[in-house]
């Protein structure tokens, strides 16, 4: 074998030898742009698609003596890559049980700081959607009792019973507007009185007004867009913040903005919608700083595009492939895919994090 392969070589030689120099350059370059033409070529168009992939097993016998004779062969199959990204989950499993307190105490310190065990939670807008996920995960995460806040009290209503029976843990749920402050801070203080000072405020309260010109949108209707998704942030964390001082706790705000509120979306025309997420990011960095020395620590989450409900209607498709197409896990964000951040956000394992924007969007706001 070794002589074979050193005639070889030899006969290579000669033959290079016997050609002039300038005739072997010229050869050499013509051959190299030839091989990778070639090789380009096949590598485009010859690109074999197995569905099973054959496989030798070489091993040494009970002596360890290696031996080419004596192999295993077998196949392993080949799945097919999926042609686009999977759609998120557009619902939640239905059975969850809440985080025991005995199981707690079984749990690393570094786990225990990732619950928020024994903690009074308050969510906004937690009557469906995003809210309503993340109020089921911090019942999940530990909670001692959650109050829902939303302006429909028929799914309030629903809601906070269906979380009740699921968990049997302490839930309420108050008929409030975000925009009512002496409703806000007559709910809160009841909040005290039924389970002692909040923990934990989630504001999730908001709508989204889209695909308006800001030349042809209506002046009263940007007066309702920024009295719910502003003013009512601040009228929630106004009163919480209130709450937590007087009962002498440390707490934590974490107000639901929008990657809107850093970015401007395309294609849709919402200029007004950013505008009123962008101040909702610059009052959380501002309650941050003028309330740490409470120990009070106010946060925001960012959402980008996700698949709720209010997104699932057909004259929206068009651009859901836009966006999807923009982002680069090519997804709509599950409605479950806030859950974790929000639980991190409200327990201890976030104690030194505060006036924090966190952007949650699949990495559109990347490009």
């Amino acid at each position: 074998m070794a002589a074979v392969a050193r005639s070889a070589r030899l006969a290579h030689r000669l033959a290079a030898l016997s050609r002039p120099a300038v005739g072997r350059a010229v050869a050499s370059s013509v051959a190299q742009r030839t091989a990778f033409s070639v090789s380009a070529g096949r590598m485009k168009s010859e690109v074999i698609k197995e569905t099973e992939v054959p496989v030798t097993v070489y091993s040494p016998d009970a002596k360890g003596v290696a031996s080419s004779n004596s192999a295993d062969h077998f196949s392993i199959p080949v799945k097919p890559a999926a042609t686009s990204a999977p759609e998120a989950a557009a619902a939640e499993e239905d059975a969850f049980t809440p985080l025991q307190e005995k199981v707690y105490r079984q749990m690393p310190r570094t786990m225990q700081k990732m619950s928020i065990m024994g903690k009074v939670v308050i969510v906004t807008g937690g009557a469906r959607g995003l809210g309503n996920h993340m109020a089921r995960a911090c019942a999940e995460a530990g909670a001692k009792a959650i109050a829902i806040f939303d302006a429909n009290q028929e799914l309030g209503d629903e809601s906070a019973a269906e979380l009740h029976q699921k968990t049997r843990l302490p839930v309420s749920f108050f008929k409030v507007d975000v925009r009512d402050g002496n409703a806000i801070n007559a709910a809160v203080q009841n909040v005290v009185d039924l389970y002692g000072a909040p923990d934990v405020l989630v504001n999730s309260a908001g709508i989204a007004d889209s695909n308006i010109k800001a030349e042809t949108y209506d002046p009263a209707m940007f007066r309702r867009l920024i009295d719910i998704n502003l003013n009512g942030s601040f009228l929630m964390a106004q009163a919480v913040g209130r709450a937590m001082m007087a009962a002498g706790k440390p707490g934590s705000i974490i107000l639901v903005a929008s990657m809107s509120g850093s970015i401007v979306n395309y294609p849709q025309e919402q200029s007004c919608y950013n505008a009123s997420k962008a101040g909702v990011i610059q009052l959380g960095k501002s309650l941050a700083a003028e309330w740490a020395k409470y120990n009070i620590r106010v946060n925001c989450i960012s959402p980008g595009y996700m698949d709720t409900a209010l997104n699932r209607v057909p004259a929206l498709d068009a651009q859901k492939k836009i966006w999807k197409s923009l982002t680069p896990q090519g997804r709509l964000g599950a409605v479950d895919d806030l859950n974790g951040l929000c639980v991190f956000l409200a327990s201890d394992a976030s104690g030194f994090m505060t006036g924090s924007n966190v952007i949650i969007d699949g990495g559109y706001t990347l490009y």
